[in-house]
């Protein structure tokens, strides 16, 4: 990989503030201090949440409602560690954190859409992308 091919990652000042919050919540559904109930699950996403797997499929907010239930009844152990965040304003209360994810011998990169809103922030929309060789 050349250093052409790679974006500038480096987050505005004035979104520290904002980075930081987001980067607390990461990766999605993984942090417990947030919630671990479905209603908790239901409260963090949009009403039209969906995301992008890492395999390409779309998943609808039910979808990943239900496989957290699922999750929740027979939990495994889930070792993770993140690095690399990034975040940058789309529109008013509208942002893009990006990360990478390794699970073991699994690295994905990670995009979250985020809204902030009167009741907290909002999982508008999230992808996982497997990276190629890892």
């Amino acid at each position: 990989m050349t250093a052409e091919m790679e974006p500038d990652l480096s987050t505005a000042p004035e979104l520290l503030g904002v980075l930081e919050a987001l980067r607390q919540r990461e990766p999605i559904f993984h942090r417990p201090e947030f919630g671990t109930s479905r209603a908790d699950f239901e409260r963090m996403t949009e009403a039209d949440f969906w995301e992008v797997g890492a395999s390409g499929r779309r998943y609808s907010r039910q979808y990943v409602l239900d496989v957290l239930d699922a999750r929740r009844d027979s939990p495994e152990p889930d070792i993770w560690e993140t690095s690399g965040f990034h975040c940058s304003a789309l529109a008013t209360d509208l942002y893009l954190l990006t990360y990478t994810l390794r699970q073991g011998s699994r690295l994905t990169r990670r995009a979250t859409v985020w809204r902030h809103t009167p009741d907290g922030w909002k999982i508008v929309f999230h992808q996982g992308t497997e990276v190629a060789g890892s």
